[in-house]
């Protein structure tokens, strides 16, 4: 199979990435100039490298259709992390380049397209996340999301696409973004800074990323996965025991400054989704348990802490939910 992958480098992207040719695909890589490869930089020699920005995808419409992916999987999005959520580029890069990558693959043959939407698109929600709630973003992020993937669907059906839309909760796993939850702690509490931390009592699904990318591959097999699926584990857990796991597992003793820090003018309550539409039309479950995942999110982090020197500032008066 023969298939394109928007963000690969990313961090979901390049687990993706290296199942994609654990299965034996041929895989093509969207990769922006500025963008470092890093995260699959012992794979590059086997991958079909393919110059260009979401943004304007246009000029990348040529190579797109000579590699003629049959299937596109579309991870890549500008601004995830909260400084650029309303960011009015998610407008002009992600909604306008997301539905142009979808026309420049039909005219290159694709037949099957799987995006990742985002829990954001449920907006303020403290119960649990099923496919048929209303949808209230209240970002700019999440209302983008929302509007790539049902104008998404619409287009596809018009182009005969087969299109799967999958609203990740939560990710976590080795190489992960230093701004978020998981590595900021382990990054601060590795270097001996003490973070501050709300009351951490909300409850927050996460996912292990392979298993982030066995759902995706999964998702594309399946003639039946068309529409829109939740992705978590389904096993949701409060912060606070996320953050003493992790703790406990460098250093009982090191503190921790619970309630230190307000929680935000629009926090993330409680975090939990209902996966059993994807287990039902696909068969895959979640694999990793959360204290299995900690444990190699942990050491890969331990080993790896020169990648992320700047974090190395931030996390002297770091403060995380």
């Amino acid at each position: 199979m023969r298939c394109l992958v928007t963000g690969g480098t990313g961090v979901i992207g390049s687990h993706l990435v290296r199942l994609l040719l654990h299965k034996k695909c041929q895989v093509a890589v969207l990769v922006r100039g500025s963008r470092s490869p890093w995260r699959i930089a012992d794979l590059i020699a086997r991958l079909d490298v393919i110059p260009g920005d979401l943004g304007v995808i246009g000029e990348a419409a040529g190579t797109i259709r000579a590699f003629a992916p049959q299937t596109v999987f579309h991870l890549g999005w500008f601004g995830v992390v909260s400084r650029h959520r309303n960011d009015v580029r998610q407008i002009t890069e992600n909604l306008s380049g997301t539905l142009e990558l979808l026309r420049v693959a039909h005219e290159s043959g694709c037949r099957r397209f799987v995006g990742l939407g985002s829990q954001a698109e449920y907006g303020a929600c403290n119960g649990v996340l099923t496919e048929d709630l209303p949808t209230r973003p209240t970002t700019l992020y999440g209302a983008v999301k929302l509007c790539a993937g049902l104008v998404g669907q619409q287009l596809s059906d018009t182009l005969g696409i087969r299109f799967t839309w999958l609203r990740l909760l939560a990710a976590y796993g080795p190489a992960d973004q230093p701004e978020y939850l998981i590595p900021t702690v382990i990054l601060s509490l590795l270097r001996g800074a003490k973070p501050r931390l709300t009351s951490g009592t909300q409850r927050w699904d996460y996912l292990y990323v392979e298993d982030a990318a066995e759902a995706i591959w999964q998702a594309a097999q399946e003639p039946g996965a068309v529409g829109v699926f939740n992705l978590a584990s389904g096993q949701p857990a409060t912060v606070r025991s996320i953050v003493e796991r992790l703790r406990d597992m460098i250093d009982p003793g090191l503190p921790l400054g619970w309630g230190e820090l307000p929680y935000p003018d629009q926090p993330i309550g409680n975090l939990e989704g209902d996966i059993s539409k994807l287990q039902n039309a696909t068969g895959w479950a979640p694999r990793v348990p959360l204290a299995e995942g900690l444990h190699r999110t942990l050491e890969w982090f331990r080993e790896n802490q020169g990648r992320y020197p700047d974090a190395a500032l931030a996390a002297k008066s770091v403060g995380v939910p």
